[in-house]
């Protein structure tokens, strides 16, 4: 099967090279990164999409879920990764308790992203539950990416990450929950361990980009958190999760190898002396 690389050359992916891609039925790309390193080789493959996820919280700091991160905390991670970056767009977390419940607040965190870390847009959980605070920042020309299904920072509210929308009154509130992100002005919709029917259906309903992660391959992309992919962090594996090395591994190996040599007196050799 021939892959589409229609908009490679592209200098900058913005929100509506996002929109054109969907609507030629190219498949948008998106991974995460939380560092300059990372992202800066993100950058070099082309891809369209880089977030700066509060998935940090997790691979980057240790906690066991996204809540402990703080807006600062995803600021720095934030201007990290756009110091890296030309061509993709890079989308930042708001994190928990910096939106819900205030849009004054959302506002304020959303611009502080925006001003602090240069970032081309934010992403938030929920739907008719914060649609004033989305509401409050696209009223400030600050672009949004909505998140639904699986939302982490609500685990406490759910108190399990099993597939959500699985009965017919959650996939109605699924749908009626992008539509009116949609309506609002939200750019691009992250999809989240949701049956793979339901997600094509909305995809196919919504005329703005769903990414899938846990959403099946009808949806016009796709985002996996980078460490887990790659092989990193090996304690995570969900269903849909496809790693593509064992880094961990690797690392390990040549860390060994480090070791032994220096215990040897084999390193540093005579060529790696002064």
């Amino acid at each position: 099967m021939a892959v589409s690389y229609s908009f490679r050359n592209v200098t900058k992916v913005t929100t509506h090279v996002l929109q054109e891609m969907k609507v030629k039925g190219e498949k948008i790309a998106m991974l995460t990164a939380y560092d300059f390193s990372f992202a800066r080789i993100l950058e070099s493959t082309g891809i369209d999409i880089i977030l700066v996820g509060d998935s940090a919280s997790n691979v980057m700091a240790g906690y066991s879920s996204t809540l402990p991160i703080t807006l600062n905390e995803m600021i720095y991670h934030a201007s990290s990764v756009v110091r890296a970056v030309k061509r993709a767009l890079v989308v930042v977390d708001l994190p928990f308790g910096t939106y819900q419940g205030n849009s004054k607040e959302a506002l304020n965190s959303a611009i502080r992203i925006m001003k602090e870390s240069g970032a081309d847009a934010v992403k938030m959980e929920g739907g008719k539950e914060i649609i004033e605070s989305v509401d409050r920042i696209l009223s400030a020309g600050i672009p949004v990416m909505g998140h639904l299904g699986l939302t982490p920072q609500s685990i406490h509210k759910f108190g399990t990450y099993v597939v959500r929308a699985t009965t017919e009154s959650e996939a109605a509130k699924l749908f009626e929950d992008a539509r009116l992100l949609e309506k609002s002005g939200c750019f691009a919709i992250v999809l989240e361990k949701i049956p793979a029917k339901l997600g094509g259906k909305v995809a196919r309903e919504l005329k703005i980009p769903l990414i899938g992660i846990g959403a099946g391959a009808e949806v016009d992309g796709q985002v996996l958190v980078l460490h887990d992919m790659l092989g990193i962090t090996m304690e995570f594996s969900p269903r849909f999760l496809r790693r593509y090395h064992n880094l961990s591994e690797e690392i390990k190996g040549a860390v060994d190898s480090y070791i032994s040599d220096i215990k040897s007196l084999n390193f540093p050799n005579e060529r790696e002396q002064y």
